[in-house]
């Protein structure tokens, strides 16, 4: 079926609405025959007369009223459109971000707490390597990623946000800055990032000791963030994580972060598509996630 052609329609509503050729022309700003043009084309469209004549003064058929109708029905909907996009309410609508466990267990209650005053509003959260977050930004899974590299691609906006330290994690009654061997006879806790940590942490405050992460002891092994502290609270080990890796931790008291001579840091890009305008909503999220950001430093 041919799609009804929405100029004609609006004239026709309109003089539907005037009951007046001359009257539908003025408001239209057109001619009178160009009234009657558009009225007559819509019907051969339709295959259906939409006025009944009587000398000057014409009615409805009950076709025209049908599409009469419509054409009311299309003009609230163009308003109600307009409006929508004019609102661009941050309180409504989904975003979605992708970051590392330890940053969505920082910005998650804060998500919840956005989310309690704003009913309309859905954060949508995924804890993912970098690998999985630059393509997932890139393929539209994702409105915004916190990595830890900048990204070279081409189709990717990248905004330095702040930077992470890495922390050395101990027990409560632990050394404040203890030596390779103390660590070594502690042992670690591992998971999925450790190695790259302990590249960055033990290569910079260790260099005469550490020979590579396959060389460590290991206590255990953990892939869900929010259990990697828990031996370490309970004596069993100690860990390498980014400091928020410990924010949402309750026994946040039971471990240490030693006094390393050489901090080391991470720095953090929250990335997005290039060239993508942004509504409201995900301009607030932004804002809340480089605000987060800010404070680990």
């Amino acid at each position: 079926m041919m799609m009804l052609n929405a100029t004609w329609l609006e004239t026709f509503t309109t003089l539907a609405e005037e009951g007046h050729f001359t009257r539908a022309a003025q408001r239209l700003n057109m001619t009178q025959p160009g009234v009657s043009q558009h009225l007559r084309k819509l019907e051969q469209q339709l295959g259906q007369r939409l006025i009944a004549r009587d000398g000057k003064a014409f009615t409805l058929t009950a076709a025209g009223e049908i599409v009469r109708d419509l054409g009311l029905s299309r003009r609230a909907q163009e308003r109600a459109l307009h409006r929508d996009i004019a609102r661009d309410d941050p309180d409504q609508g989904e975003v979605r971000l992708a970051c590392s466990g330890g940053f969505a267990m920082l910005f998650y209650p804060h998500a919840i707490a956005l989310m309690q005053k704003a009913p309309g509003l859905s954060i949508q959260i995924e804890a993912a390597p970098q690998s999985r977050i630059v393509s997932g930004v890139l393929d539209g899974d994702f409105d915004l990623g916190v990595i830890a590299e900048k990204p070279s691609h081409p189709r990717l906006d990248a905004q330095h946000i702040g930077q992470e330290g890495l922390c050395l994690v101990l027990p409560a009654d632990g050394p404040d800055r203890p030596d390779f061997d103390e660590l070594q006879a502690l042992g670690l806790i591992a998971h999925p990032d450790v190695a790259r940590y302990a590249d960055d942490v033990f290569s910079a405050n260790f260099p005469n000791s550490y020979q590579g992460a396959d060389r460590l002891r290991r206590r255990s092994h953990v892939n869900q963030i929010g259990q990697i502290p828990l031996p370490v609270a309970q004596g069993v080990g100690y860990t390498l994580l980014p400091r928020s890796g410990l924010a949402a931790f309750p026994l946040v008291d039971r471990v240490k972060i030693a006094d390393l001579p050489q901090p080391q840091f991470h720095a953090l890009w929250c990335i997005s598509r290039r060239g993508r305008s942004w509504p409201a909503r995900v301009g607030r999220i932004g804002a809340m996630v480089q605000a987060l950001a800010g404070d680990l430093d």
